[in-house]
Formats: structure tokens, sequence, C-alpha cells
């Protein structure tokens, strides 16, 4: 990691801003920011916030989720975690709580506007972009995005070709919860993984 991301990174994790300087309620437990940044990766994970387990772990993935995209993604967990391969920054740092369901909070908006450009422009060499969820696909994708996350996942052949910037994939979330949705949209593993998978391999080699 270049020393100007390692010293950034370690503002990150010593943030407190969701609790000292809230927008709406503070957290409800101490923070523990969960990122995984680099400087030589050219995939980032734009993930949505770490879950109880992740919060518990102190590492992004290490849940059910995880064992669902290191599958759609075509990978071994070392080739995940391995940060000349990917970086790993979610939309929010911290675990957000859990609502009156059981599920889990969006991710805490603080975070994003605080910390992710600076972090996106000490990560100039990445070339591909996978946009989980609706919140990074909003940050990444931006207008151009569809109103709703499966037209946008949907139409990811239009968002792939966007002229600027890295390459973006919108993705859902490998959330358990969404498990209805894969069979909803068979589209999804039939179409887009398989050229997902390609995407990766190309990149890590």
């Amino acid at each position: 990691m270049s020393e100007p991301l390692e010293r950034l990174t370690a503002r990150v994790r010593a943030c407190r801003i969701c609790v000292d300087q809230p927008l709406g309620r503070p957290l409800p437990h101490e923070p523990r920011p969960v990122l995984r940044p680099s400087a030589d990766a050219r995939i980032l994970l734009a993930s949505q916030a770490p879950g109880t387990k992740v919060h518990i772990s102190g590492m992004p993935f290490t849940d059910a989720s995880g064992d669902r995209l290191r599958s759609w993604l075509g990978v071994s967990s070392e080739e995940f975690y391995d940060t000349e391969k990917f970086a790993i920054v979610p939309m929010g740092f911290c675990f957000p709580g859990q609502d009156a369901k059981g599920g889990d909070l969006p991710p805490r908006r603080e975070c994003a506007p605080a910390w992710r450009a600076q972090l996106m422009a000490l990560m100039p060499q990445i070339e591909l972009v996978l946009t989980i969820g609706s919140y990074a696909q909003a940050w990444h994708i931006g207008t151009t995005r569809a109103a709703s996350l499966t037209d946008t996942v949907r139409d990811w052949r239009t968002v792939w070709d966007a002229p600027a910037g890295p390459k973006v994939l919108p993705l859902p979330h490998p959330s358990w919860r969404n498990t209805g949705w894969l069979k909803k949209n068979p589209w999804f593993e039939m179409d887009l993984l398989p050229f997902l998978r390609s995407e990766i391999r190309y990149r890590i080699g």
C-alpha cells in the first residue's frame, strides 16, 4: 500500500464521526470501520456495509454473503483477500445496526461524503468497480442508473459501455435475503455472471 493511502486508511479506521457528529441517530455501538483499500488491485468491490459477523471479525465478507459473492466471482478465499487482486471499500465502514425486523440498516450517511472521494483518488489503478447494491450504484453510476436495482442490474451492458472512468458492473447484494430475487431473475446467473467471471479472471490472472 502506498504511504498516502496507508495514512488515509489509518484515519478511516480511527473514524468516530457516526458517534461524535452523527447525521441523525448515532451509531448504537462502538465504531469498527472495516475496509481493505489497495494501491495495487485492479478490481474494487464497492459493497454496502458490514454485517454482524463482519463487525465481530473485522474482515469483510466473512459470512454466507461472502461465500455467495466469491462463488459469483469464481475466486477462492485466498484470491478474494489478496489486496494485490481486490480492494474492498464499502459505502458504510461500520455495521449500522439492525431494524425492528432484524434486517441490517442502510449504510451510515456520514461515511461516503467524508472519505470515499479521498480513497478513490488514491486508487487510480482501479479498472473495474463491482457495485454491490443500490447505495454503491448510486455513488458509482449516478443519475444514469435505472429507477430500481433490478433494472440497473438488468441494464448492465449499458452501464459497462459508459465511456468515462473505470468499468462498472452492477450486482445485487449476495445476501441470503436475495435468494428469491435470484430465482425471479435467472438472466443474472445465465448472462451476467459468465461475463463477470471472465473479466475477473482477465484482471487477476
